[in-house]
């Protein structure tokens, strides 16, 4: 039987150079065997989605937590229930994840944004190329949404695993993209509190406080980090 990875991967922020709303340019990758079925879960959500008249709804969840665009409207409980459907989607699937953050602060031009992404991501696929090269095939799911994000990550896949190929994708057909999504949201919170020591209002209301973020969900996510979950499976 043929082996293959999927990986989905999500950006926070863009490669602007450094602005206030906009300090940290994160990419999150996502990464499930295939032979680990998620079927139960998926509909698992889905069922929820449908039953709370989101039927084919995408969670997006930077303006879930922070009541914008699709979410103006929601009130904090029901917000804050589809945003712990999601994580428990997250938390009963067998996944691990890889996040490069970038302090903008650190970088004067954009051309060195990108020379530091590609660098990091061409580091870790090198460093873990035993893990990768087992596959028969290893798929890479993105929705094309920054074109020199795009070109990064075919240009890096494609000359360092040659078992690799890149899919344009909808979000909303993959709950692994959206589980994605999440990682990017929380590590952007997780790197601004290092910095700030605080919680906007938006986060303070939705989470509680930072040592309810760092309980109920930062600490999960340190669990199943690339490097931490692998290891356990090697």
């Amino acid at each position: 039987m043929e082996k293959e990875l999927s990986i989905f991967i999500d950006e926070s922020g863009d490669l602007g150079n450094y602005q206030n709303h906009s300090p940290f340019y994160i990419i999150s990758l996502v990464f499930h065997e295939q032979n680990k079925s998620i079927t139960d879960e998926v509909k698992k959500l889905d069922n929820y989605l449908a039953e709370n008249g989101l039927l084919n709804h995408t969670i997006h969840t930077a303006p879930l937590i922070r009541q914008e665009q699709t979410y103006k409207n929601m009130d904090i409980s029901k917000r804050s229930k589809l945003f712990k459907q999601l994580f428990n989607f997250v938390r009963s699937v067998d996944i691990s994840y890889k996040t490069i953050v970038v302090d903008k602060k650190m970088y004067s031009k954009q051309v060195d944004i990108t020379n530091m992404i590609t660098k990091e991501l061409s580091s870790f696929i090198k460093s873990n190329f035993p893990y990768f090269s087992k596959f028969d095939k290893i798929i890479i799911y993105y929705d094309n949404g920054q074109v020199k994000l795009t070109n990064i990550l075919i240009a890096i896949f494609g000359s360092i695993l040659d078992n690799s190929e890149f899919r344009v994708i909808t979000p909303n057909n993959y709950k692994l993209f959206q589980a994605a999504d999440l990682v990017c949201t929380l590590a952007l919170i997780k790197n601004k509190l290092l910095s700030s020591k605080s919680l906007t209002n938006s986060e303070e209301i939705f989470f509680g406080s930072i040592g309810k973020l760092r309980k109920n969900y930062l600490k999960f996510f340190e669990r199943i980090e690339f490097n931490q979950r692998i290891k356990l499976h090697l």
